[in-house]
């Protein structure tokens, strides 16, 4: 079993701990792009002896987070949230605390594997090409579904789904996308994050389902 460091944002951060978010999609690099140039979807299969980026089924991800360090100082009002109190005491952007002092945010790539609060155990791997995505695997990435409109109000058919805490900057926001499918959804959070035209290209992906490990 491998343990290795995966990165998330704040709102992806907070579906994985409301239970919303059990699939990712990740870019397939150059490096392993000659083992899918073929129109097909591709299970683990003949692969299973090949070192996976996301590693395989029973492999384990440790989530990087945006996170802060507190000083002692502040240490009787904040709680400590990893085993390691020589650490200090830290706090995450996804799930900050009202009374939070102004500290700097650390990038998520720069967070050391003692301060990850979350790890996830990989149930499933496989590569298809990003448009693939069905319905349901958008809802596993996190995207839900809104409870319809009380009578006599109907479906408006445009806000059918939802992704709760989008926003900008590391904290995100309350700001809501809204949706009148799952799918249509996803192709705004995917744009969002790797740019304009990089639904269009229809690249490879690594599709990596895990459940939360919970302490």
């Amino acid at each position: 079993m491998t343990d290795r460091p995966i990165l998330f944002s704040a709102p992806m951060v907070r579906a994985i701990l409301a239970g919303t978010k059990t699939q990712t999609r990740r870019v397939v690099k150059p490096a392993h792009k000659a083992w899918m140039d073929q129109p097909v979807t591709h299970q683990l299969g003949e692969w299973d002896k090949r070192p996976l980026p996301y590693g395989k089924p029973g492999d384990r991800l440790w989530v990087r987070e945006t996170w802060q360090a507190v000083s002692g100082n502040d240490r009787a009002r904040h709680i400590m949230t990893h085993p390691r109190p020589d650490r200090g005491w830290l706090e995450y952007a996804a799930t900050p605390r009202a009374d939070e002092p102004a500290y700097k945010w650390r990038p998520s790539i720069h967070m050391p594997r003692w301060a990850s609060r979350i790890t996830l155990e990989v149930t499933g791997v496989r590569v298809e090409r990003l448009q693939d995505i069905s319905e349901a695997d958008a809802l596993a990435e996190g995207i839900s579904r809104l409870a319809p409109p009380a009578p006599p109000h109907e479906w408006s058919g445009l806000n059918r789904f939802t992704l709760n805490g989008m926003g900008s900057g590391f904290c995100a926001g309350s700001v809501s996308w809204n949706s009148p499918t799952a799918e249509a959804l996803y192709l705004r959070l995917w744009e969002d994050i790797n740019g304009p035209g990089s639904w269009e290209a229809n690249p490879w992906v690594w599709v990596v389902e895990f459940k939360w490990v919970q302490p």
